[in-house]
């Protein structure tokens, strides 16, 4: 999260696949306006709703209990800010979702979390980083993008 620096002060935010919404509620926690929280495990969206009590954040979420790639195939062109995904590795669900956002860019900046070795597109604008097992991968609209792409986050 640290990477995205001042950028999230203020943004609307995707937690796309949220889980307990772990990145969701850290954006949050450093100044997001709004976090749209998407999980399809009722389990889990239970966990998620009471990760959000416990932290009063409910005036500034709403969970979606459904599928994250259906989500964003029925959002215009940057419905947010800021969208936050980690998918689960190897069923392709990052690629898909780079794909999706090609297509129509449902975010200013898209950020994944993905296995280092799962296939995604190239995007000739994207940032990576590995971190061991890892990779994190981001792409903004053309709108957003500074002349030189992603020069801001770099630390």
């Amino acid at each position: 999260m640290s990477i995205l620096g001042p950028r999230v002060a203020g943004a609307t935010v995707a937690d796309l696949f949220a889980g307990s919404g772990a990145l969701g509620l850290e954006a949050l926690s450093r100044g997001a306006a709004h976090v749209t929280f998407v999980e399809r495990s009722r389990h889990a969206v239970r966990v998620l709703e009471r990760n959000i009590r416990n932290l009063n954040a409910a005036g500034e979420s709403a969970v979606i209990c459904g599928d994250a790639i259906s989500h964003v195939r029925e959002l215009g062109d940057a419905r947010y800010d800021i969208a936050l995904a980690d998918p689960p590795y190897g069923q392709g669900l990052a690629g898909q979702l780079l794909g999706l956002y090609e297509q129509s860019p449902f975010a200013a900046e898209l950020w994944i979390e993905h296995g280092a070795l799962e296939p995604v597109p190239s995007c000739a604008a994207a940032f990576r980083r590995r971190y061991g097992r890892t990779m994190l991968t981001s792409v903004r609209t053309p709108l957003r993008a500074s002349p030189a792409p992603f020069a801001d986050s770099m630390p």
